[in-house]
């Protein structure tokens, strides 16, 4: 198992995205923005929560006694732990994120995706797309009608804002759709499955930032992204992304939140086959706009 990653920020001050990766694992995590009109009830934001989860994901990954599922709802709880005692755990307006998980192990390949990153798969012959479109099909006119008309005006970013108001309060509910944030029940409606190891030749972890080169901009199929990613790696398709973004400036041509989003690609390539004996790298966070490889250990016949 290979992995080569690459994170770059969008628009916004920081890369609210995350990517780790440890010892037959790969997370990716996007973390949810939110406007600076709107309160936070915790003090310590987006960034610090997908840095804890992610640590906590992968740490956990380990345990193969337990599913994917199990360890996404025990990460949320022990992070809920670290600030419970000094923010309000309670509230709609907590540090969130979507997540994609990616583990190795006793013969199989597992996944879980939980709201709208992506993962692609290309195992037994068939590549496919698993994505979770719940927030759309629970608030699709309300964000139709918040991406109307260019970017970077007060009349649209105030419309965001009633918007993420209105998310807020969908979100975790019944009804609503889930992401990782204080309630470990959203581990529950993950999309989750498991593929033969032997038949998985390639997989792609993206935040939503990273996937619209096929889902917003219908310049690739998913199976000329994995093809782009495995001639030239994660940077040059997170560049072409960017190049695309910015022959669109005003978001009118590609109606989105913003012109370029944090994006986060993980590719995994399953063609180099390791002893049993191979050294495992340290489970680690990769640092925003590097690329990096990293082997399962090394590779033999």
């Amino acid at each position: 198992m290979q992995v080569t990653v690459s994170s770059t920020k969008g628009v916004g001050a920081v890369n609210e995205d995350g990517v780790f990766v440890g010892p037959g694992a790969v997370v990716v995590l996007d973390g949810l923005s939110a406007p600076r009109d709107l309160p936070m009830a915790c003090s310590h934001g987006t960034p610090w929560y997908v840095r804890q989860l992610g640590a906590r994901l992968v740490a956990l990954m380990g345990d193969e006694d337990q599913t994917l599922a199990e360890v996404l709802r025990g990460a949320i709880g022990d992070v809920n732990s670290m600030h419970a005692s000094t923010c309000a755990l309670d509230q709609d307006a907590v540090p969130a994120a979507t997540v994609v998980m990616l583990r190795e192990g006793r013969g199989a390949v597992d996944y879980l995706v939980l709201s709208d990153s992506v993962l692609v798969l290309d195992a037994a012959g068939t590549v496919k797309a698993v994505a979770d479109t719940s927030v759309e099909d629970v608030a699709g006119p309300e964000m139709a009608a918040a991406l109307s008309g260019p970017a970077g005006t007060p009349e649209r970013a105030a419309r965001v804002s009633e918007l993420v108001a209105v998310q807020r309060g969908l979100r975790n509910k019944p009804g609503g759709y889930w992401v990782a944030a204080t309630d470990p029940a959203a581990a529950d409606h993950a999309i989750t499955g498991s593929v033969p190891a032997s038949d998985v030749r390639r997989a792609a972890l993206l935040s939503d930032g990273a996937s619209r080169l096929v889902d917003l901009f219908h310049e690739l199929t998913w199976e000329e992204l994995l093809d782009l990613l495995d001639a030239a790696g994660p940077a040059e398709l997170i560049a072409r992304t960017r190049a695309t973004e910015e022959s669109d400036p005003d978001a009118t041509r590609w109606a989105r939140f913003k012109v370029g989003d944090d994006a986060t690609a993980a590719y995994v390539r399953w063609d180099v086959r390791h002893s049993g004996n191979a050294d495992t790298p340290r489970s680690r966070p990769v640092a925003p706009g590097t690329e990096a490889r990293v082997d399962d250990g090394p590779a033999s016949e």
